[in-house]
């Protein structure tokens, strides 16, 4: 008796399965074609900004005004942003708003139009979060809304990046510091892969620069990469940190949403006008190329990029934390490679993978971006470098509503 209950069992569990895994690609579909226009048009107004600068830029409070209009008048909880998505898996709301995905999507485009830095992946991940809850109440069953909230993160993150690996690892890994959600692998991955091809045959562009070195890992190696990991993980829980205390305080200073938008949209306008016309601005992809070119970086890059993307988004204006990451950590990193005697493109990528996963509190996503991105022959490498990041990285996270394992 007890054997057939169990067959029962294992028969409606693997039937559930089957079925997500089906919605699940047609989540990855959906959420791909809807990467795919956000990223374009996202990169057609940052081509347009960068050409434009002078004009665009004295309007970036007049757009954070708008941003909170639209907010406050249509938004509704999607003011919470990433924050709802971990509320909804918490179960401390139920349902994430379909609004949010055309919010969200064109409050991005107004901040990077008008010059705010900010990223994109965020948004991504909340838009693939929306789309595919919406999918949930079809399946009664247990988990049935966590377990989609994971898959859309994971197309979310794929769609955009096209790096699918480590976005179904990111998904499994971020709801909880220190836990893998292994039961929607299946589906997940299903998702993720939909959404990287799905974009990716639809014209979006993903970014990739294989990084082929020659070295033995030896006693000495070893510490500079341990040394290495160690700053990257500071850096990136410095950046969270702040990112924290700043909206606090910003908050705290500023009781009235559209009174804090508009002052820090002037500052804002005011410093990255002079700190290099723009350098800083959007995703600034330009220091990452520079990083891995051979071009010119300066050695506060990675600090300016810092404290204008944490400025940027205290403030209320919309977009994400991972590419100012990326970013963050790829200066950085080719600033430090000379004095460790190490290639500067080597030592960009592993700036660029672990200063995401120490802000981010995730451990496997960033050695598998670093992978996908950079060439797997160099996972060891990005495996020694983020494990010494984590150490330091204090649970501290951009993800404000992010939960630690017990």
């Amino acid at each position: 008796m007890g054997i057939k209950i169990k067959s029962f069992l294992d028969l409606k569990k693997n039937s559930h399965l089957l079925f997500i895994s089906g919605a699940a690609i047609l989540v990855g579909l959906l959420v791909g074609i809807v990467d795919m226009i956000f990223g374009i048009v996202l990169n057609t107004l940052t081509a347009f900004r960068e050409t434009h600068f002078l004009y665009l830029i004295p309007f970036l409070f007049l757009a954070g005004l708008l941003i909170v209009f639209i907010y406050d008048h249509f938004g509704g909880k999607s003011i919470k942003g990433m924050s709802l998505v971990f509320d909804v898996a918490d179960e401390r709301e139920v349902t994430i708003p379909k609004r949010l995905v055309p919010l969200a999507i064109f409050s991005t485009w107004l901040t990077h139009l008008f010059g705010g830095s900010a990223g994109r992946e965020g948004v991504a991940i909340q838009v693939g979060a929306a789309l595919s809850h919406a999918f949930s109440p079809v399946f009664k069953f247990e988990e049935s809304s966590r377990s989609f909230l994971i898959i859309g993160i994971a197309a979310g993150f794929a769609g955009l990046f096209q790096t699918p690996m480590a976005a179904i690892l990111f998904a499994l890994e971020v709801l909880v510091i220190g836990r893998l959600e292994l039961s929607t692998l299946l589906p997940t991955s299903l998702a993720a892969y939909t959404a990287s091809y799905t974009s990716q045959l639809l014209g979006l562009k993903n970014f990739t620069h294989l990084i082929k070195v020659h070295m033995t890992l030896n006693p000495v190696l070893f510490v500079k990469f341990a040394l290495l990991g160690i700053i990257f993980g500071l850096v990136g829980t410095s950046f969270a940190y702040l990112l924290r205390r700043t909206k606090l305080s910003l908050i705290l200073r500023f009781k009235r949403p559209y009174q804090r938008i508009m002052i820090v949209g002037l500052l804002l306008s005011v410093l990255f006008t002079a700190a290099g016309m723009g350098r800083y601005s959007g995703l600034s992809t330009d220091l990452v190329t520079a990083s891995f070119a051979k071009g010119t970086v300066y050695p506060f890059d990675w600090l300016f990029k810092l404290i204008l993307t944490v400025l940027t988004l205290s403030a209320g204006y919309q977009g994400g934390e991972v590419m100012p990451m990326f970013t963050i950590g790829a200066t950085l990193g080719a600033v430090l490679a000379p004095l460790f005697h190490l290639p500067i493109a080597f030592v960009a990528a592993l700036g660029y993978a672990s200063v995401f996963g120490s802000g981010t509190s995730t451990f496997l996503a960033p050695i598998f971006i670093g992978g996908e991105i950079f060439g797997f022959e160099n996972i060891p490498y990005f495996f020694i470098v983020v494990c010494f990041a984590s150490i330091v990285k204090k649970q501290i996270s951009v993800y404000g509503a992010q939960k630690v394992t017990a």
